[in-house]
């Protein structure tokens, strides 16, 4: 039997494997690490979404299969949503389908559209799924460097003329996991046109859109008009909810994609548990006050840590949106890298955080920091920093942890 299968031959180590078995290591030791790697919100689903489980579960009739594509109710509330939240106007029949996640869904959707040699554009760093789910499918990523030093547009434009074939498909994630970057929607009206003219696809990832915290909501790429001819918009109840162990989400767009991500899921599941449909339902039609709250815990906790980070000596971007602080990594630092200095972090102040190079190269350089801890926990993990900064070794140790582990990403 061959020792790695073609589809694992092309996935490099997960960086985030070895931090996730120190993390556990360092555990198992009696340590108190303050776990700020994965964003995996800690808050509870709201009692109004939990209590309509509890009720639908309690019906024998829906414990059958479910419908892969999702439940019309669930299909028609996303229609809801957002017609509300972002005044576009969606077909639940045509327009909609329901994903375990947005996670599941990019991944199928580019299984359904790629065909080998395919050339995807993703931003570079990016959440993992959004480059390795083309991969998988068989696809060449070209990476688009993205973050407040690059000019994404003129990066996207020397991506598509250098590309041979032409591409296929672009993935964009704003507000963006990592870097907490917001665009506007000119923005996307520029996205819109560039793409339509190359005959390129839109992949819209926006489950962060309602975590954000200056006043102005992140818009929809689907309020461009002539949006829908190309691109579809993925999104999650993970983080709106706090539901990100109900595994629910959605697509939504160009009719066309959608049939197609649907005609792939009908082959692999038969969609998520339908009490879990009916509970995210009750979630999107019902009471939203607890969004505003969720929003609102996020923005606290964000302060304490860029304040308390800033006592600490480390200087620290605040973030417009997200559950994330993107950090550069102290100057004295640098030339180890991201890896090492997350190693650091956890042997000797009992934080964990996610280094920047398991994002892709460009996130070399940056530690992503998740807000997944009450205020207090965050202010002990600000004093273990201050004190680890303050008092550190001789950072000669650093050199040269990360060299593998970046030509891997």
């Amino acid at each position: 039997m061959p020792e790695h299968f073609y589809r694992i031959k092309r996935l490099p180590p997960y960086v985030f494997s070895e931090v996730n078995a120190l993390k556990a290591k360092a555990r198992a030791a009696g340590r108190d690490v303050i776990d700020l790697g994965m964003g995996n919100p800690d808050g509870p689903t709201p009692p109004h979404i939990v209590a309509k489980l509890i009720e639908a579960v309690q019906n024998s009739k829906t414990h059958g299969y479910s419908v892969s594509r999702g439940i019309t109710g669930l299909r028609r509330a996303c229609a809801g949503y957002y017609a509300r939240r972002f005044g576009v106007e969606l077909d639940p029949e045509r327009e909609i389908i329901v994903t375990l996640g947005s996670k599941e869904g990019l991944a199928n959707l580019a299984q359904a559209i790629t065909a080998p040699g395919d050339i995807v554009l993703v931003p570079n760093p990016c959440y993992p799924i959004h480059a390795f789910g083309f991969i998988m499918a068989g696809a060449s990523v070209r990476h688009v460097p993205v973050g407040p030093e690059f000019d994404f547009l003129s990066e996207l434009k020397k991506a598509v003329r250098h590309s041979v074939p032409p591409p296929l498909a672009i993935v964009l994630n704003f507000p963006a996991n990592p870097t907490a970057q917001t665009v506007d929607l000119d923005f996307y009206g520029e996205i819109i046109e560039f793409c339509r003219l190359h005959d390129i696809v839109v992949l819209s990832d926006i489950a962060y859109a309602e975590i954000y915290f200056d006043g102005n909501p992140p818009p929809s790429i689907l309020e461009v008009p002539g949006a829908r001819d190309i691109a579809v918009e993925f999104s999650s109840l993970s983080k709106t909810y706090s539901m990100a162990g109900w595994r629910i989400g959605f697509a939504v767009g160009n009719a066309r994609l959608i049939a197609a991500l649907t005609r792939v899921k009908s082959y692999l599941d038969y969609g998520a548990f339908t009490p879990i449909q009916v509970a995210a339902t009750a979630a999107l039609n019902g009471p939203q006050d607890c969004i505003a709250e969720t929003r609102e815990r996020y923005r606290a906790r964000r302060d304490v840590l860029i304040d308390g980070l800033r006592q600490a000596g480390w200087e620290v971007p605040t973030p417009g949106a997200t559950m994330f602080v993107w950090a550069p990594l102290p100057p004295a630092f640098r030339v180890g890298g991201s890896f090492a200095f997350s190693k650091l972090l956890l042997e000797r102040a009992n934080v964990a955080v996610s280094p920047g190079i398991g994002f892709g190269e460009y996130g070399e350089g940056f530690v992503r920091i998740a807000l997944v801890e009450n205020r207090q926990r965050l202010r002990q993990a600000t004093r273990n920093i201050k004190a680890f900064l303050s008092g550190r070794n001789d950072i000669g140790e650093l050199r040269g942890d990360n060299h593998d582990l970046a030509a891997a990403s």
